[in-house]
């Protein structure tokens, strides 16, 4: 064969393995409203930027006539490319082929692109899309799986890991999302189970559909497995570029600095007003967030779940932070099972990868009650201290109001090697609340009263004395728990003096092969 028939095969090999399936089953992918798996490439990647590996991979099975349908690229686009200049890896599965269907050669694709990452320490990027295992290839399927799982979890704190769900996730295939850092889905083509509606109704008697029982609103609101909802695929993608923004390459570097123009002494009035008088009146915490970050910009993180507390990432003059804020405008703020899951998982991810933790503070304890109690708060609740407790990069408070009792601690106290620790002059930092401090305290006297309006107008009196002596932030500042009690409008540059002053910051954990976190 001449060199130049040579050149016209490799061309038409690639031409055959970008289509993949075949036109008809592109043409139906278009129909469900998805993208192919080359197109979600195209699309998260720097223009020119991807480097395929292994289009010409085809799988090894010879039962149930499989041996007479093969695809090249066996269902999977795996290479790397950049994404705003910096190196990613990505693997995109692809439904036009066998509907995505891991076989023991797909499986292998992936781990390759692992592996790459991994020595040369870039981000991972999962676009998912399939069926669940090729079960004509019976347990080297399974095994493929558990490759890839461990390789994610090798990966785990080392490499940022990005999990996007743009179809079906069913059965083995949901692990690896869930060991990796963030998951994305859409809000009508993508769902995730380890069983499906047929086997739930076969075992339970439980009818449900596709959506109802893994969809992306229920897994955002219900169960915590997905950090992000998108409208469709292309938001989808602009929220992996706009996560990335925010992360290093690994955890042997530093985020990104971004340039900003946004006035590092720049005043908001508003804040001094924030916090309504009435201790037990709501405000929503996002506004205090958006307006001392650079340009108001905050990307929250698992914003359908656990609402009393808000995670997510934003910038203070240009460097990236990951900001943990309870939200007094559900239930108060309060702490509970959820919240603590969510915000120690954030915590954990943040020091993982060099990320500085700012944390403002307005908690009145942890919820009570016997839901709680049975479900285990008092281990919950230890994954946040735990996570707070652990963390080494820099961790600057904000309490903005209430830090009661035990929860005081928790949200990144002085005592858990919180770096610099403001206050407001609303915070109220006390053992409880007023008033339940004063039934504590008199409770003998109380049972004596016998009148009701005579009771409580004793707890009122004195609950201001109270007040005056312990919820207030001077008291904690008298023992040096609090650095400084500052200005409400002045805490944008009083974050960004205190973030540049921790630059440098070294702190470490004992030697141990891992600790034991409360699970």
């Amino acid at each position: 064969m001449a060199f130049d028939d040579k050149i016209k095969e490799l061309f038409e090999k690639r031409a055959l393995a970008k289509l993949g399936g075949g036109q008809k089953r592109i043409d139906a992918q278009h129909k469900k409203g998805k993208l192919t798996a080359r197109e979600r490439i195209e699309l998260l990647m720097d223009e020119g930027s991807f480097e395929e590996f292994d289009m010409f991979v085809t799988h090894n099975c010879h039962d149930f006539g499989l041996e007479k349908e093969q695809y090249m690229g066996d269902g999977v686009v795996t290479g790397y490319g950049t994404i705003d200049g910096r190196l990613v890896y990505v693997f995109s599965q692809d439904f036009t082929v066998f509907g995505g269907s891991l076989s023991e050669a797909y499986a292998l694709k992936i781990c390759k692109v692992l592996d790459k990452a991994m020595k040369v320490g870039a981000p991972v990027i999962g676009i998912n899309d399939s069926g669940g295992a090729r079960i004509q290839e019976g347990v080297k399927s399974l095994g493929g799986y558990a490759e890839i799982f461990q390789r994610n979890i090798m990966a785990s704190g080392v490499i940022p890991q990005i999990s996007a769900i743009f179809g079906p996730c069913a059965g083995g295939a949901v692990y690896s999302p869930a060991l990796t850092d963030f998951t994305i889905m859409t809000k009508e083509n993508s769902y995730m189970f380890v069983t499906g509606p047929k086997v739930v109704k076969t075992v339970t008697g439980e009818v449900v559909t596709d959506q109802e029982l893994g969809g992306a609103m229920v897994h955002a609101t219900k169960s915590g497995v997905t950090h992000f909802v998108a409208d469709d695929e292309q938001e989808g993608i602009l929220l992996i570029r706009k996560l990335l923004s925010y992360l290093p390459q690994n955890n042997l570097e530093d985020p990104p600095i971004a340039p900003c123009t946004d006035p590092i002494d720049r005043l908001e009035d508003s804040l001094n007003s924030i916090v309504p008088e009435n201790p037990n009146k709501p405000y929503d915490v996002r506004d205090v967030i958006h307006s001392v970050v650079d340009f108001s910009e905050f990307l929250e993180v698992m914003r359908f779940y656990a609402a009393n507390i808000v995670t997510g990432f934003a910038r203070f003059n240009g460097i990236s932070v990951g900001i943990v804020a309870n939200q007094p405008n559900y239930l108060a703020g309060v702490l509970d099972i959820n919240a603590s899951r969510k915000a120690a998982r954030f915590v954990r991810f943040c020091d993982a990868f060099n990320i500085p933790i700012i944390t403002f503070v307005d908690v009145p304890g942890f919820l009570p009650g016997t839901d709680q109690e049975y479900g285990g708060i008092i281990l919950h609740g230890a994954k946040l201290l735990f996570a707070y407790g652990e963390a080494t990069v820099p961790k600057i408070t904000i309490v903005l109001r209430k830090a009661y009792g035990g929860a005081y601690d928790v949200m990144s106290s002085k005592h858990l090697r919180g770096d610099i620790n403001y206050a407001w002059p609303s915070a109220e930092i006390a053992v409880m609340g007023p008033k339940g401090a004063i039934e504590v305290l008199y409770q003998k006297k109380l049972v004596a009263i016998e009148d009701d309006q005579e009771r409580e107008e004793y707890i009122r009196n004195h609950e201001e004395d109270y007040k005056a002596k312990f919820a207030n932030p001077y008291n904690a500042a008298k023992y040096g728990y609090i650095d400084d009690v500052i200005e409400p409008r002045n805490t944008r540059f009083r974050i960004i003096r205190a973030l540049q002053s921790l630059s440098t910051k070294k702190d470490s954990n004992p030697p141990k092969k891992h600790s034991n976190i409360p699970l």
